[in-house]
């Protein structure tokens, strides 16, 4: 299977060619917002006030940062902060941009102290981000084996169509794309609880294994230090209003969407895996979260695999932009719910239910839809011009 993609310097390909603006730091989020609202093909990242976070906050803030910059679907970064020295150590010229510099794609800087204050920052940030942006234009297509595609999954709004449908074509993807020397991408750690000791026998390194088991550890120690037991806040109502009825039997059906390959890696939010195939990230459920550390971890393409058995008739997703350079693609495992929003979801797994199809053909179509989003057609909610608000995985507190 072949797809049409753009190879960077460093070998790895991307299906989109953005200008990507950061605000290195919160104080210059006004500053980025005017550039990148004023430039074709540019995405914008902002993250949260890094003042008052703990020293593993502000790693997790810079990580997601130059891998969001580092993401193969940006061909060229416009770093804009306050001054290239001093503040956090984690924000500082060398940690960032340096850092990003060494993947080979162009990258311009603008600091207001040192680049004439506020004002005359709009204009110059203005004028590197449309040179950038006529950078990339200039670049072209080359056809690639679909191997060479990182791809994320979350699932969500999940009910009983998830573990019957959905999750398996997705999990027969996975398996396809890790054959093939792709890189697959799952996580959600509050949705392995109940079944974290079917995944742990998967991983190929014992000690891996083990940074997985501690992640879950972690997770429902957290829980018990609010006063409450992770099964009283998950399944969430919309899971029990479509059907679910315990974190275990979510759980069962959440991690088929992992497939059956090893698991090479346990990573942590927003790290990219260090080798191809099947890996795990660290991270919580939240789809304003998740899709920023996917794309920061390296996944061209994020997709969102859900039920929707208790979503509203004709609504819209829950997302469409906090993957932020990498898009979402909408696939549901319910009939009922592709009926209900056609115009919002780009894949219906449902015939495995509706029409009897088989998982294998299921997922050959799916790959065949990957492969055109990857070759530059846009998913459904890619349509819309949105800039949403993206959380972070964060351990707090925030002092």
């Amino acid at each position: 299977m072949k797809f049409w993609g753009f190879v960077r310097e460093n070998g790895k390909v991307g299906i989109r060619n953005h200008v990507l603006v950061v605000g290195i730091t919160r104080n210059v989020a006004t500053l980025a917002y005017m550039i990148a609202s004023s430039v074709r093909g540019t995405r914008l990242y902002v993250g949260p006030n890094e003042n008052g976070r703990s020293r593993d906050d502000r790693e997790t803030m810079a990580r997601v940062i130059t891998g969001l910059a580092k993401n193969p679907n940006v061909g060229g970064v416009l770093l804009v902060g306050n001054k290239p020295d001093g503040g956090y150590a984690e924000f500082t010229y060398e940690n960032i941009v340096e850092n990003i510099m060494a993947s080979g794609k162009p990258v311009e800087t603008l600091f207001i102290s040192r680049d004439g204050g506020h004002a005359a920052c709009i204009g110059l940030g203005i004028q590197k981000a449309r040179h950038l942006a006529e950078l990339c234009s200039a670049q072209r297509r080359e056809e690639v084996d679909w191997g060479k595609l990182c791809i994320a999954v979350k699932c969500g709004y999940s009910d009983a169509t998830s573990g019957m449908a959905g999750n398996p074509v997705i999990g027969y993807v996975f398996d396809r794309l890790c054959d093939a020397g792709g890189t697959a991408i799952f996580s959600e750690t509050t949705e392995v609880i109940g079944a974290e000791e079917i995944v742990a026998r998967r991983f190929a390194d014992a000690g891996q294994r083990d940074v997985f088991l501690s992640c879950v550890r972690k997770v429902e120690e957290e829980a018990k230090a609010t006063g409450q037991d992770i099964r009283s806040i998950n399944p969430i109502p919309a899971n029990i209003e479509a059907g679910l009825t315990t974190l275990e039997e979510k759980s069962l059906g959440a991690i088929a969407k992992a497939g059956t390959k090893p698991i090479m890696q346990c990573v942590r939010y927003g790290e990219s895996p260090s080798a191809p195939g099947l890996n795990y990230m660290d991270s919580w459920m939240s789809s304003s979260a998740l899709f920023a550390g996917f794309s920061s971890a390296g996944a061209v393409l994020n997709i969102f695999q859900f039920g929707g058995g208790a979503m509203p008739d004709k609504c819209m997703m829950p997302v469409a932009d906090t993957g932020v350079v990498a898009p979402i693609l909408f696939a549901t495992g319910n009939p009922r719910a592709y009926d209900h929003g056609k115009l919002e979801i780009d894949f219906n797994s449902g015939v495995v239910i509706s029409e009897k199809a088989s998982i294998e053909e299921t997922g050959e179509k799916l790959i065949r839809h990957i492969c055109d989003i990857a070759s530059g057609r846009m998913t459904k909610v890619e349509t819309l011009n949105v800039r949403e608000p993206v959380e972070l995985y964060l351990q707090g507190p925030c002092l």
